[in-house]
């Protein structure tokens, strides 16, 4: 599981990379902006969790700054913008999944077979 949420995770931070600084036009459509900002990052933290179980403090500075310097990488792109509030929803979001992940983790160990 550790190996397939690696993969998932490097998959998923593919795509936030190619959302965030793709053309506006080109950016995938599925939900009002800010949710798909969540979805994006809370699934990105979760799969970091579930990949890297021991990496905890890494995979929360990994999130944070990831989601502040691709906000930061909008300003070469005229047809973007770069926003504290969307860094602040894309930060939060991927703690949140690091966090639920975490959670996941830790009763799916104490459920785990005795």
């Amino acid at each position: 599981m550790t190996k397939l949420s690696r993969i998932t995770a490097l998959a998923l931070l593919a795509i936030i990379i190619f959302a965030t600084l793709s053309p506006i036009q080109m950016r995938p459509h599925i939900a009002e902006a800010n949710v798909e900002r969540a979805l994006a990052y809370v699934l990105l933290g979760f799969a970091l969790a579930l990949g890297f179980p021991s990496r905890l403090y890494q995979a929360l500075v990994f999130v944070v700054v990831t989601a502040g310097m691709l906000e930061l990488l909008q300003v070469i792109d005229p047809g973007r913008h770069a926003h504290l509030a969307d860094a602040l929803v894309k930060a939060s979001a991927g703690v949140i999944g690091i966090v639920v992940g975490q959670l996941f983790l830790r009763t799916s160990v104490r459920k785990g077979p005795r």
